[in-house]
């Protein structure tokens, strides 16, 4: 099953490459223009997925897709990588996978030579991450 953490994951990326949600059944549509804010989700992305979640919203989509988000958040499906961009897309557990990835309509991409979109990063866990593998890697060498 997708968890909401999947599913934010998933639109993060792709409104990084500029795609939109459909929301309230095909009127109107959110995208946020900055989606990471330092070590987490901005402000306007974060207001975004309140609505995408929001009953009042109708059936909300990502453009150039058929299935609902409200049907992402159900059991029967999971996000994993496309196998032709890497790009987080929704799968179904059982049946028949969707027809295409979102990217279908993007000009130029996969492109391997822009660096690709990605989730909130905390530079200090990051930088704490490295630090403790460098005091293993000594401390192994050493024995």
């Amino acid at each position: 099953m997708a968890s909401q953490k999947d599913v934010k994951r998933y639109l993060a990326y792709w409104f990084q490459l500029g795609k939109k949600v459909v929301i309230n059944n095909g009127v109107a549509t959110l995208q946020p223009r900055e989606v990471i804010n330092g070590d987490r989700y901005s402000n306007e992305f974060e207001e975004c997925w309140q609505k995408i979640i929001s009953p009042e919203s109708g059936d909300c989509y990502l453009e150039g897709t058929q299935e609902t988000i409200a049907e992402l958040l159900t059991p029967a499906w999971d996000v994993s990588p496309c196998g032709r961009c890497d790009m987080p897309v929704p799968v179904r557990n059982v049946g028949m996978p969707p027809l295409r990835c979102p990217c279908f309509d993007l000009p130029n991409w996969p492109n391997t030579e822009l660096p690709p979109p990605r989730t909130p990063v905390n530079n200090q866990e990051q930088l704490k991450a490295i630090r403790d593998r460098l005091l293993n890697n000594m401390s192994s060498t050493s024995s």
